[in-house]
C-alpha cells in the first residue's frame, strides 16, 4: 500500500473513532440526566413503565356492581335504596364517595349508578359499557358477592370464569373510555356477616327467603357438612379477591382496595335492620369512608 493510501486510511479511522466517542458521550449524558430527574411525570403507579398517573380528585363518578351499591335493604325490606349508596348516594347521613369527591350539590349531575341487585361478574361488562358512555373520571366496582352467594356451594361461579369475566369487563371499559380510573372494592367476608346475624330468630326467618343460601342455610348448624360449606364459600371469596387484585394490577388506572372491605369488621349496628346481612346506612357510610381514603391516597394500598 502506498504512502498516500495509508494516510487516507488513518484519517478515516480517526473520524470513526471520534464519532463513536461522541455518540457514547451523548448516550451517557442522557442516562445521567434520567437518573437525576427522578423519572417522568407520566410514570404509572403500578411500576416504572410510562403511563398515566392516578388522579386523586376525579370530577365525575360512575358505579357498577350489585345490591350493596344499590343500597338494598338499607331503607326498607327487600327494596333498593340508591340514595344511600356508598358510591353515588346523596343522603347526608352516608356522605357517599361521590359526595365527598364532588360535593353534595354536584352528585345528581356528575354521578351515575349502574349497579343491579343480584348482579354477578358476568353482568359487569354490560354495566361498565353503560358507564363508559359518560366518560367518567372514576368508575367504582363492587361485585362478586352474588357469585359466592348461590343456592348451593357447588353452584358458585368457578374462579377461572370469574377471572375471564373481570378481564373482559375491564378491557371493554378501557377500549370505550381509556382515561377512566377504576376503583375496585374487595368482596366482603360473607362468613363474618353470617356470624353477626345467626343468633337472632327474626333474622334467621328472613334468611330463609333465599338470601345467600350457600352461606346462610341452616345458620345455627355446627355439623361438619354445614361448617365445611361455610368455609368453602369463604375460601372462594378469598380466591375472587385475589383475582380482582391480580387483574387490576395489570391496568395503570385501576386501584384495588387491598382487601379493605373484606377485612372490615362490620358490626350488627352497621348492617341492615331488615336482614342483618347487607350494609345499612351506617355500613354504607363506612364503605364510602374506606373508598374515599383509597381513591384520594397518593399511593395505592400495599
Amino acid at each position: 500500500m502506498g504512502t498516500t493510501a495509508m494516510r487516507r486510511r488513518a484519517r478515516t479511522t480517526r473520524r470513526r473513532t471520534l464519532a463513536g466517542a461522541g455518540a457514547a458521550t451523548v448516550l451517557l449524558a442522557g442516562v445521567l440526566t434520567g437518573c437525576q430527574s427522578g423519572g417522568s411525570d407520566t410514570e404509572g403507579e403500578h411500576g416504572s413503565h410510562a403511563g398515566p398517573r392516578w388522579n386523586t380528585a376525579p370530577a365525575s363518578v360512575a358505579a357498577a356492581g350489585d345490591s350493596i351499591t344499590r343500597g338494598f335493604d338499607a331503607c326498607s325490606v327487600l327494596a333498593d335504596c340508591p340514595e344511600v349508596s356508598w358510591a353515588t348516594g346523596n343522603d347526608p347521613a352516608v356522605h357517599s364517595l361521590a359526595a365527598r369527591l364532588l360535593g353534595e350539590a354536584e352528585v345528581p349531575a356528575r354521578s351515575w349508578n349502574y349497579a343491579v341487585t343480584g348482579a354477578r361478574m358476568a353482568d359487569l361488562a354490560g354495566q361498565l359499557a353503560s358507564a363508559a358512555e359518560h366518560r367518567p373520571d372514576l368508575v367504582t366496582v363492587m361485585v362478586g358477592s352474588n357469585d359466592a352467594c348461590r343456592p348451593t356451594a357447588s353452584s358458585m361461579t368457578p374462579v377461572a370464569e370469574f377471572r375471564a369475566g373481570f378481564e373482559k369487563a375491564l378491557a371493554g371499559l378501557r377500549a370505550a373510555s381509556p382515561a377512566s380510573q377504576v376503583y375496585v372494592s374487595s368482596v366482603p367476608d360473607l362468613q363474618r356477616l353470617w356470624e353477626q346475624g345467626k343468633d337472632a330468630p327474626m333474622v334467621r326467618q328472613i334468611w330463609k327467603l333465599g338470601i345467600c343460601q350457600s352461606m346462610l342455610a341452616d345458620p345455627l348448624s355446627v355439623a361438619t357438612g354445614a361448617t365445611a360449606r361455610r368455609e368453602q364459600v369463604r375460601a372462594r371469596v378469598v380466591e375472587y379477591n385475589e383475582v380482582l387484585r391480580e387483574v387490576c394490577a395489570k391496568d395503570a388506572l385501576c386501584r384495588y382496595d387491598g382487601g379493605a372491605v373484606f377485612q372490615y369488621p362490620f358490626s350488627a349496628q352497621q348492617l341492615s335492620r331488615w336482614d342483618w346481612f347487607h350494609p345499612g346506612k351506617d355500613g354504607q357510610a363506612r364503605l364510602a369512608e374506606l373508598a374515599h381514603r383509597q381513591v384520594t391516597a397518593a399511593e395505592p394500598p400495599r
